[in-house]
């Protein structure tokens, strides 16, 4: 399957932002035929991205994930900018823990030249990025994995998190409301995902702009509770708004990237 292209994503970001999408509006902002908009339209579909309706397509379930291929094909370069920007901020000789998601995967690969960190994580991806790495100790959480992901999830997972108090923590988040509420569709992963929130001196989220304003079911926390927020963009004036009150500071990788390079 070919990579989600840039017109695809962008309307991936449109379908979320608005609910629905509609074949003759978007040849008009692209400029393209509207051929060439039924077909990204279909191969979003094809994903489990989005469903087609007469004339357009809608987002997916708002209590039901994307699949892990699905999620890892979106943004792809917003979340690898974001994991070099991530990583950044992440010393040698200090201890984390890494979530669940595509985001903090990419976290993890940008980590692979540091010396002597401690990572605890619940993602077997994670850590078997992170294990050929001698300078690097990695702790699995325990409990049943999660075929779709590779997630570790339950409470097993949850009792190996507790066993320890980390200098920084990477989370992600399936969705992020404009008033700062982080959301996901697990249960059990939100349960890990507090955990970590709570044992750790410094929470780092990493979100790619296409959660902004996305709906998901089940609270994880709220923007409060995050120290740095590390995304590609942040268009959203009032979650920049609800940041800025609760003194958690915002990156924009691909914002940084950008400026560098002029």
């Amino acid at each position: 399957m070919q990579p989600i292209t840039e017109r695809q994503n962008d309307i991936i970001e449109i379908a979320r932002a608005v609910g629905r999408v509609e074949v003759d509006e978007l040849a008009s902002r692209f400029e393209v035929t509207p051929q060439t908009i039924r077909r990204d339209l279909n191969e979003l579909c094809d994903r489990n991205i989005l469903m087609r309706t007469h004339g357009g397509a809608v987002v997916s379930s708002s209590v039901e994930n994307l699949s892990y291929e699905a999620r890892r094909q979106i943004a792809a370069n917003s979340k690898h900018a974001i994991g070099i920007a991530a990583a950044a901020l992440i010393p040698d000789n200090s201890s984390l823990f890494i979530n669940v998601g595509t985001t903090t995967e990419e976290v993890a690969r940008a980590l692979t030249n540091r010396r002597e960190l401690l990572v605890i994580t619940n993602n077997i991806n994670v850590a078997l990025t992170l294990h050929p790495y001698p300078a690097l100790k990695v702790v699995i959480a325990g409990g049943p994995v999660r075929p779709s992901d590779g997630a570790v999830v339950g409470s097993a997972a949850v009792d190996v998190i507790r066993q320890f108090k980390v200098d920084s923590a990477i989370i992600g988040a399936s969705a992020i409301d404009e008033d700062g509420t982080l959301l996901d569709f697990d249960p059990l992963e939100v349960t890990v995902a507090r955990a970590i929130i709570e044992n750790a001196r410094r929470v780092l989220l990493v979100c790619d702009a296409t959660k902004v304003a996305r709906a998901a079911p089940v609270r994880i926390g709220h923007m409060a509770q995050i120290n740095t927020f590390i995304t590609d963009r942040l268009s959203s004036d009032r979650l920049r708004a609800v940041c800025a009150e609760n003194r958690v500071q915002v990156i924009e990788a691909c914002a940084r990237m950008e400026r560098s390079s002029q």
